[in-house]
């Protein structure tokens, strides 16, 4: 390095004109004309032709390997009452909503059992009072992140979860 070098620091944003050397020590001033002075080990050159006749090999993507469990449709659970029982008339609302809740943390653990990455729970547009019991419980488990099928929609009848 020499005067009238532009250098810059490594591992800072730092860079400048070189003013002086004495010896391992270069002093160099920057833009605003503030003084530095480093050890010649902490500067490079900052010369655009130096770099340029570098070639840049571009590498082809790895190709991701996913299991064929992954690529398997998304697993749907239909929480509509009719779909759990035989005899849905047999049941009172606070029944209902205990089952609905028990088939709904039987499928989270089947799935994680399972390593399933995707799960679709159907709650349909009501009341709201099965989607309410479905964001709780899906707001208590962890490693998961949960979200309305139909973004657009405030409502949508459906919840799609992604496991961890």
């Amino acid at each position: 390095m020499k005067i009238g070098d532009k250098v810059s620091v490594v591992d800072e944003d730092l860079s400048g004109v070189v003013t002086s050397v004495k010896g391992n020590i270069v002093v160099f001033k920057d833009e605003f004309g503030f003084t530095y002075q480093y050890q010649k080990e902490k500067l490079v050159p900052k010369d655009p032709d130096f770099y340029g006749n570098i070639k840049v090999v571009k590498k082809a993507e790895p190709k991701k390997v996913t299991s064929k469990k992954h690529n398997k449709n998304i697993l749907v659970l239909d929480l509509h009452f009719h779909n759990l029982v035989k005899n849905p008339h047999d049941y009172d609302s606070f029944e209902r909503l205990f089952l609905q809740k028990e088939k709904l943390l039987e499928v989270i653990a089947f799935c994680r059992k399972n390593n399933l990455k995707r799960l679709e729970i159907v709650h349909g547009i009501g009341d709201g009072v099965l989607q309410k019991m479905v964001f709780d419980v899906l707001e208590s488990q962890t490693n998961l992140d949960f979200y309305n099928k139909e973004i657009l929609h405030h409502q949508s009848g459906a919840v799609m979860v992604e496991f961890h």
